[in-house]
């Protein structure tokens, strides 16, 4: 069962949610952006909630609209986390939704969030009905994961604090928003080197 929030308060909530998020593309009339709100499905997730883990054939795709989520997986007994999902990002486990094969990572939530839950086939169903969706969930797919490999480029060849400067540079607000112990694993070091760290980055100021 979905562990999602559902009172009648709730539901009011994310439908204006969802409608002030569509509103924001200008290419839609009015009949579309109703379209899409009567069909789209959209769930608040409390903190902690657990979205997918490890061996699940990954159906859905999730879209943040408020919220934050973790991507991370199991090494040896430890906690290694791969990426963070915040605002307008969306978090899909490529080679299980398109190949249908058990996945090696989980997918949790830091925060309650508010997130747009889609499948293959609602989606293509959507896609035919108003073509201007495909067309934008195409360019902003391409656009995360243009973004996603040059993190990862600059990840592979940076020290661990460099890789926490260009946070500090490029997702200042992420560092107020997850626990220290994630983030440190995040950019491969002990909670306790992430605490040296930052105390050097701030001695150096």
């Amino acid at each position: 069962m979905d562990p999602y929030v559902k009172t009648a308060e709730t539901e009011a909530l994310l439908r204006k949610e969802l409608i002030a998020f569509i509103s924001r593309f200008e290419l839609f009339t009015q009949e579309e952006v109703q379209m899409l709100v009567d069909n789209l499905t959209i769930r608040l997730y409390k903190k902690g909630t657990l979205l997918v883990q490890e061996g699940d054939i990954c159906h859905k795709c999730y879209f943040v609209i408020k919220g934050c989520l973790r991507q991370y997986l199991i090494l040896n007994g430890v906690d290694k986390t791969t990426q963070f999902y915040t605002e307008n990002q969306a978090a899909v486990f490529f080679t299980s939704f398109s190949n249908l094969v058990p996945t090696e990572s989980y997918l949790s939530c830091v925060e309650d969030s508010i997130i747009i839950v889609g499948d293959q086939e609602e989606g293509e169903d959507m896609y035919e009905r108003i073509p201007k969706l495909g067309q934008l969930t195409r360019m902003m797919m391409a656009q995360d994961f243009g973004k996603t490999q040059d993190e990862l480029s600059y990840f592979i060849s940076s020290s661990p604090e460099e890789r926490y400067l260009n946070l500090l540079k490029t997702k200042p607000a992420l560092l107020q928003r997850v626990p220290q112990h994630q983030l440190a694993s995040y950019i491969g070091v002990s909670p306790e080197s992430l605490s040296r760290i930052r105390k050097r980055i701030w001695k150096d100021k």
